[in-house]
């Protein structure tokens, strides 16, 4: 019990950390708009820059004096007009990326939500867990207490410090002549004093180091079977 509230916190803040990616996976995607944004009005200044100057080249050629620097002109116009389609083109395909990064966005939000939502549910019902597993190791302890004043006290230090070595498992079975806890072989006259309630010595594995105890039945016999038994031998 004390190993399940012991692990609540760490569910919590595994809670938490999936928030948190989630939140920063929006936060990118919401910086890569903003540039994205950005890009496409540097694109469409562009493309107004350079329809401005084709403008501006188109008024000066009325005012040329020589057929070279007319056509040094037309150059540059063309040039100009040339520069500001590449720009409407890259304008075009900055707005297709740039819906694409829209609907990244607003996906990656719905999910945050879903998710704040969900994990909120999660973090509540963790609680409530907490707050009854909480109750149900007070409860328990309070048993344990009560059970370990009837222990023998040199019994009980030697329980507590096989259950720091083994936590869960300080007391390992004895059946079919091994021990349930690491295989080590148990005798046969050990075995046979675990199975007598009357006999109150402790036995520890020689292998482990566990304390052993058996759940295996004494061989019984009727007195009639007994003395059949007997007659027999």
């Amino acid at each position: 019990m004390r190993g399940e509230l012991d692990d609540l916190p760490r569910r919590l803040r595994a809670a938490d950390a999936k928030l948190n990616g989630a939140r920063a996976t929006l936060a990118s995607a919401k910086e890569a708009l903003t540039q994205a944004l950005t890009k496409r009005k540097r694109l469409e200044l562009d493309v107004e820059e350079w329809k401005e100057r084709a403008k501006k080249y188109r008024s000066q050629s009325s005012s040329v004096k020589t057929n070279e620097a007319y056509k040094a002109l037309q150059l540059e116009i063309r040039n100009a007009e040339g520069e500001a389609v590449k720009a409407e083109d890259q304008v075009l395909e900055q707005m297709m990326a740039l819906e694409e990064v829209e609907g990244r966005v607003k996906r990656l939000g719905a999910e945050l939500k879903e998710a704040e939502q969900a994990i909120a549910g999660e973090k509540k019902q963790m609680q409530v867990q907490y707050q009854a597993q909480r109750a149900k190791l007070e409860t328990a302890v309070r048993e344990r207490d009560e059970i370990a004043q009837k222990v023998a006290e040199e019994v009980l230090g030697l329980y507590a410090r096989l259950a720091k070595k083994y936590p869960g498992s300080a007391l390992a079975e004895a059946r079919g002549e091994q021990c349930r806890g690491c295989g080590m072989r148990v005798l046969p006259h050990t075995l046979q004093l675990l199975r007598t309630e009357s006999d109150e010595e402790v036995f520890r594995c020689e292998g482990c180091g566990r304390i052993l105890y058996s759940l295996e039945p004494l061989p019984y016999s009727t007195p009639g079977e007994a003395a059949s038994g007997a007659g027999r031998a």
